[in-house]
């Protein structure tokens, strides 16, 4: 699955659904659901995500993947559909890790502060059991190829 199918299934798609076409995606175990206008990815706790092992805790990279996929596929969904779609392309991604990720399911949801021609930049959240106490949090500005 590319980001154009993928960009196709959450226009038009069921509200709910797997990432499993894109591989890294299905190696994190990645479901999505779009409520109302809002993305939610879940990062369903498997024991290939644990990074450190005492006390087990969630591996940086699987954290900011998520976060990284979760800002692609909210721009994906919020692209205007009467133009092609753009390649996206991330410029700067900044991630603050701002608690350990538990051995806990995972979720993430992104905001698009600005859409521009070319430039889109986001704002992302990971949190386990309270959204308002996040684990990780991102800010994105990825290109929009439209050549």
């Amino acid at each position: 699955m590319s980001f154009a199918s993928l960009a196709e299934e959450l226009r038009n798609g069921p509200s709910s659904g797997t990432l499993a076409a894109l591989p890294y995606a299905a190696y994190l175990g990645l479901h999505y659901a779009v409520h109302g206008r809002e993305l939610v990815l879940s990062m369903p706790f498997a024991e290939s995500l644990v990074g450190q092992p005492f006390p087990p805790r969630l591996h940086g990279g699987t954290v900011a993947g998520l976060l990284e996929i979760t800002a692609t596929a909210t721009l994906l969904l919020r692209l205007p559909r009467d133009e092609p779609l753009p390649q996206v392309k991330p410029v700067t991604v900044t991630v603050d890790y701002l608690r350990a990720g538990q051995p806990q399911d995972t979720f993430a949801a992104a905001h698009v502060n600005r859409l521009g021609r070319r430039i889109a930049n986001l704002s992302v959240i990971a949190w386990q059991e309270d959204r308002d106490r996040p684990i990780a949090a991102a800010h994105m500005n990825i290109m929009l190829d439209r050549d």
